[in-house]
Order: C-alpha cells, then structure tokens, then sequence
C-alpha cells in the first residue's frame, strides 16, 4: 500500500476523494494528514460503497477557515458534505468531529466509527497539548519529529514516511487552528453521548498513549449503542499501521448499520 497524491474534486468548498457506489461513506482524517491517509480503507470500501474522503479544512487542497474557528466551523463545513444520511468515520480530532455531527446533526448519520478519539484527558495530558497548542504561530512549519515519535516509535517505515511528508508540507495556519481547537476540546459532553442514538464504534490501538484504550472504552459505555474494539500492537496511526484490521472491523460495522 503506498499513500500517493489522489485526484480531488470539490464539494462545497472541501477537496475530497470521492469514489464507489452505494451508501455513503464519509472519513475525516486527524491533524496535519489529508485524504490519502484514509489510502488504505479507501481502497477497500469503494468496493462496496460510495466514500468521501475529504481534506479537513485548512489542510490538503481544501481553503482553511476565517480566523479562530471553533469545533461548531468544523462540524458545519463538513456535514455540507453528506448529501445524505451517512456513515461517518473519523481518526484523532477527525473522530471528535464525527461524534459531534452525530450530536449536532442526528437526521444526517447512520453510524459513527471513532478511531483513536479523545474523551477526558487527565491534567498532564492537558498541559502538553495545550503546550503544543501554544508553540504553533501559524507561519511556519512545526518540526514533526516529536509528532512522529508519538505515532510512530523509532522505527522507519512507509507509513511514518508519508505522516512526515504531510506534516513538513502541511500549511502552517490550518494546521494552528486545528490543533488549537484539538487542544482545547476534551470530548463531548458525558449527555451529548448519551442521547446518540445511532450505532457507534470506537476503536483505538493497545499501545496508544493519547487516545487511550479506556477513553474509547468510556465513549461506548456512555453511547447506548455503542462499543469498543482495541486492536494489539496499534497505536495512534493504526488505519494506516493496522489496516487489515481495521477494514475488517469497519466493513462489518458498516455492513451491519446500513
């Protein structure tokens, strides 16, 4: 599997990888990615649907938002994108926006998958990705090192290859004003969760340290339909790491809510 520059088209005003036939499909990657992060699923589940993989505002090809947007300027300029009632899947800040389009739009999605999403950091969690958060001027390129090491670990591969590729080109003000917004949110509200009513799964990676095991464990013990799956030897990049897995996990649960 290999993570090169697909063709986009426009959706509103997002680029997106739009592809396959059937019920609808939409993934929202994290911070600092793009479309071609999603390469793998992408692949797999066009075979039987039809997929948006859409560029975060202010990332890939698609324009960033007016200055200082909130988690509200996400949601709306995404759920643009659902033509109609949709599964939504969504990786790290991508899965924090997918639930809140559950909460804020229920009419508009089927099912969410929340891959590595966040739900109540303690207090030194907190502190380090506001400290991120602040570093970021949103005129110059952060260094990714620390980010891949994180995602990663020491090792080399083609999926670190690609992350940092992304990352040294993303641009600098979109990539502030995402993290900012991820710095900030702690995930949703305990009775926001509570009144989603669509099927959810949450799934992160055993070795994950950020979006941990137990905060996906909390976010389907708080949905009424919610569950979780943690996937051995994964840690935060795990559809791109972990990719057999995480198609088979996705495709049945799409299978099973559409």
């Amino acid at each position: 599997m290999t993570w090169t520059t697909q063709p986009r088209s426009k959706i509103g005003v997002l680029a997106t990888i739009s592809t396959g036939t059937g019920p609808l499909v939409v993934l929202i990657h994290g911070v600092g990615l793009r479309s071609e992060a999603w390469g793998a699923q992408i692949e797999a589940l066009s075979r039987s649907y039809r997929v948006i993989a859409l560029d975060m505002p202010g990332h890939g090809a698609s324009p960033a938002l007016a200055v200082g947007p909130n988690m509200a300027d996400y949601v709306e300029t995404i759920v643009a994108v659902l033509d109609e009632p949709a599964i939504v899947i969504g990786h790290s800040f991508g899965a924090m926006i997918a639930l809140q389009i559950a909460i804020r739009h229920p009419a508009k999605v089927k099912a969410v998958a929340a891959l590595n999403a966040i739900h109540g950091r303690d207090a030194d969690a907190k502190a380090a990705v506001k400290l991120r958060a602040n570093k970021l001027d949103g005129r110059t390129i952060a260094d990714p090192t620390a980010t891949l090491i994180r995602w990663f670990g020491a090792d080399v591969s083609p999926q670190r290859m690609a992350c940092e590729e992304w990352l040294r080109n993303a641009n600098p003000a979109g990539y502030r004003d995402a993290y900012r917004v991820f710095a900030t949110e702690d995930g949703a509200a305990e009775a926001d969760l509570n009144a989603i009513q669509c099927p959810v799964l949450c799934l992160t990676g055993k070795e994950e340290s950020n979006s941990t095991p137990d905060m996906s464990r909390k976010i389907s013990q708080l949905t009424p339909n919610g569950r979780a799956e943690i996937i051995d030897g994964a840690a935060h990049m795990l559809p791109m790491t972990h990719a057999t897995c995480v198609n088979a996990l996705l495709s049945d649960f799409i299978e099973s809510s559409v």
